[in-house]
């Protein structure tokens, strides 16, 4: 029924309800502890109790998290359940009826639609099990789920049905009149053929799976085909009860089950969910028919401290793991867990636990690799991270993902992780970091008003997030004796800007081969078209570009390749020379060959040509 609850209403209710009846069988280990209760949060994890709850006050609070509220705001949280559903599930356990003002013809014609479609869902689900012990064709579907090891207890408990062969079983059994039949449709079990202006079933030779919500009530179906033919799951479509990027097959049985879950495993299949419950593991839900969303985390986060992810060990296997954790990273909090399981290829969860028992697949569970585990492996695997640039692909990559993490304990380890991978320190990885995050704000820093000074590399800017640029642990003085000429120049120019107007203009040095020349040529052009740029407005102008932002943490990697303060000028020019040097008979080559192709050469040009392709033979 729609409109506002009455608060006298609620006092009312508040004032009959025992809040100890409510949390009690919620909350663990609870005991009297003088005139209060105490126990284990059910909101955190936590070893020992702080979890306290007052019968005098009818009030609860947790000193572990500040957890608090009254018996309507203890079923908010424990139950993640809306005001008006929380009042009506305690007036439910009081015997009482919750009254309605204020109620508009509006609200009060959604509120019967609503309740109409939930009546008629229950009806179908009522249906189909009924086709499963009574229609004539019923030993078909009963022989597949036998044959998936699937017992009739299991089946009774998750409200498994059929729906048998033909085009209006369900509407010739529920759809008695014209609303009906609307109200079928509006519920996603018809569909409407335009073009004949009739009606037929959504589900037809199928085992029926019906989807409930927290509160138990059946909003949707999925339907599983007997046979090879596709679609091998088929879902309610979106309505007015059913959305299906937030609810989870076989949550509420486990709820049922277990009201004081530790662990939910997320699953591919309904059969899955079916079969592991059948076989003891009963804390198992399945997408329907998406990708686990961060909704669904979110959601999941608040029943139980730890998710574990199931997937099979093939390709296809291994894409889902790695959306699955893109997704978790932004949702995790500190005192979460995600773990990530991966069966042997070519199994599923329902067919290996049948196959080796439910001890050994708890084992599995149990093993499962921890989030920060199947991430480093997941972000190494393809990287070399004996070359500085491996390492640089492989942070550009992995810096990101850790960003968009919630603060936390779990974020923290992780980039010292990255560190010891990368050998850069842990201020290196906030300053690139912090860099990422200026790129996102809505002011934009100011660029220095005087040209960078110079300096060692700790005196750089690095943005306005960031004091200094990232330093590493002390080198030798001078290690540029083992770059290429092109890192040479490029780790000079890092630590020295200025200095880059003591050298040709880069559209001199368009067209080398070397590695890192493009590096090389973009850097020279940006420090001598912006004079008065430091490091710290570098990385932010270059973070805009796609193409450039891969480059910064190799820069980041030159750059620790320290120079000598003294012959930075000289080192510069030098490699600058040479490189210009060994590409100088290239340019004069593509010249030749340019003028060759417009206009006759002359006899010296003709030499000179000739001379230069003997070269590039040899």
């Amino acid at each position: 029924m729609a409109g506002r609850i009455p608060q006298y209403f609620i006092d009312d209710l508040l004032a009959r309800v025992n809040i100890i009846d409510v949390v009690d069988g919620r909350v663990e280990r609870l005991k009297r502890a003088g005139k209060n209760y105490s126990g284990l949060c059910p909101f955190h994890k936590e070893k020992s109790p702080s979890f306290s709850v007052s019968p005098e006050k009818q009030f609860y609070y947790c000193f572990g998290c500040g957890a608090g509220g009254n018996a309507i705001g203890f079923l908010m949280e424990y139950d993640r359940l809306d005001f008006p559903v929380a009042v009506e599930e305690l007036a439910r356990l009081a015997g009482m009826e919750v009254p309605r003002e204020n109620n508009s013809p509006q609200q009060a014609q959604r509120e019967k639609q609503l309740k109409d479609l939930y009546g008629i869902l229950d009806e179908a689900a009522r249906f189909y099990q009924q086709q499963l012990t009574q229609h004539p064709q019923r030993d078909i579907a009963v022989s597949y789920l036998k044959g998936r090891g699937l017992s009739g207890q299991a089946a009774k408990a998750f409200g498994i049905g059929y729906a048998p062969v033909g085009w209006d079983n369900l509407m010739q059994a529920l759809g008695a009149d014209k609303q009906r039949i609307e109200a079928l449709e509006q519920a996603g079990m018809l569909i409407h053929n335009e073009e004949r202006n009739s009606h037929y079933d959504r589900f037809r030779e199928r085992i029926m799976f019906p989807i409930r919500d927290m509160r138990g009530r059946v909003i949707a179906f999925g339907g599983r085909v007997l046979g090879d033919e596709k679609p091998k799951y088929l879902n309610s479509p979106e309505t007015e009860t059913f959305h299906k990027g937030r609810e989870l097959y076989g949550l509420y049985e486990a709820r049922q089950t277990n009201a004081q879950l530790q662990r939910l495993l997320i699953v591919e299949g309904y059969m899955d969910v079916v079969g592991l419950a059948q076989n003891g593991i009963h804390y198992a839900v399945a997408t329907l028919g998406t990708a686990t969303s961060a909704q669904h985390l979110e959601r999941l986060f608040k029943v139980v401290p730890e998710v574990v992810f199931c997937f099979d060990g093939d390709e296809a296997g291994r894409k889902a793991a790695s959306r699955a954790l893109e997704t978790t990273l932004p949702v995790i909090r500190d005192g979460q867990e995600a773990r990530f399981l991966f069966l042997p290829e070519g199994e599923d969860p329902d067919s290996l636990v049948r196959t080796e028992g439910r001890d050994a697949f708890q084992t599995r569970i149990d093993q499962a690799l921890p989030l920060s585990e199947y991430f480093f492996r997941s972000q190494t695997e393809q990287a070399d991270l004996e070359s500085m640039d491996g390492r640089a692909r492989f942070s550009t990559r992995a810096l990101p993902l850790i960003r968009a993490m919630q603060p936390s304990l779990l974020q923290q380890m992780m980039l010292e992780r990255i560190c010891e991978i990368t050998g850069l320190s842990l201020e290196q990885i906030n300053s690139v970091i912090n860099l990422h995050q200026v790129t996102t704000d809505t002011t934009v820093p100011e660029r220095p008003p005087a040209p960078a000074q110079p300096g060692p590399p700790a005196s750089r800017s690095a943005g306005p997030q960031s004091q200094n640029m990232p330093s590493r642990r002390p080198r030798p003085r001078s290690q540029t004796g083992n770059l290429d000429l092109c890192d040479k120049a490029i780790s000079c120019l890092l630590h020295f800007p200025r200095l880059a107007a003591s050298i040709p203009a880069a559209s001199e040095l368009q067209g080398m081969a070397e590695r890192n020349a493009d590096m090389l040529i973009a850097l020279v052009d940006y420090l001598q078209t912006t004079p008065n740029s430091s490091l710290g407005t570098l990385v932010v102008d270059w973070q805009e570009d796609p193409q450039r932002s891969a480059w910064l943490m190799l820069l980041n990697e030159i750059a620790h390749n320290t120079p000598l303060a003294d012959g930075a000028e000289r080192e510069l020019q030098d490699a600058v020379s040479r490189l210009l040097r060994e590409r100088r008979p290239e340019m004069e080559l593509d010249a030749l060959l340019k003028k060759n192709r417009q206009s006759p050469l002359t006899q010296a040009e003709k030499q000179r040509l000739t001379a230069l392709l003997a070269s590039r033979q040899n």
